[in-house]
């Protein structure tokens, strides 16, 4: 590496913490993430997506990072993965309008294969130089109960030792609201080929969302 290229690296933002605005309400939140360069990330990608939903929404849920679609549209959960947790909330009798939904990583991390670009899951880095926003979205919105979806976002609000898995269907401990929870993502379900296992993989997402809205139906009591 050059001398320049090694200059270039040090004054590279180690976090998203240097673009994170003192306003915390969401929409300077959102105006600031637009232009957010606290990982190499967004070099890639075609721009920030940034979570959605009611600012004062009880339920927070968290997935992984943005897919194709959504780096194209600029919102999240509006593609496939998006529409099957619409399903499940539904049946779980959760109404998506009321809860707030966002990503751990707000930019979109793929590889080119042909004309396609491919997933790929963020590093343990581009997951740490991503927390100032999910944690600034998490005290614009204080939800009461937060969910994540999949083993990033439980790693990126519970910490390393929580196991989607294993941990999924009980209350977790949180300093960022009164109830946590884990479960699958979405996207987990539609990589499920068999339709039997498919079907039992929603059914326990949907179980999963109702244990979290019984959770917040006995809290208001």
């Amino acid at each position: 590496m050059t001398d320049r290229g090694a200059e270039a690296d040090r004054r590279r933002p180690a976090s998203a913490a240097e673009f994170v605005p003192a306003k915390r309400d969401l929409a300077s939140l959102r105006g600031a993430a637009a232009g957010c360069r606290g990982c190499p990330l967004w070099e890639d990608a075609t721009q920030t997506v940034f979570g959605a939903g009611r600012r004062s929404a009880e339920l927070m849920l968290v997935g992984e990072q943005p897919g194709d679609r959504e780096d194209r549209e600029g919102s999240p959960f509006v593609g496939p993965a998006g529409a099957m947790l619409d399903r499940a909330l539904d049946e779980a009798g959760v109404d998506r309008r009321a809860a707030y939904v966002t990503n751990a990583v707000k930019h979109f991390k793929w590889r080119p294969r042909g004309a396609r670009r491919l997933h790929q899951t963020p590093r343990a880095g581009e997951i740490e130089a991503c927390r100032p926003w999910l944690e600034a979205e998490v005290e614009a919105v204080r939800p009461k109960a937060l969910v994540a979806m999949g083993a990033t976002a439980a790693k990126s609000l519970f910490g390393a030792k929580v196991r989607v898995t294993r941990d999924r269907g009980q209350q977790l401990e949180t300093s960022y609201a009164a109830f946590g929870a884990v479960t699958i993502h979405p996207s987990a379900i539609l990589r499920v080929r068999d339709r039997e296992e498919r079907e039992d993989a929603f059914a326990a997402l949907v179980e999963d969302l109702r244990f979290v809205a019984g959770g917040l139906d006995r809290r208001e009591r």
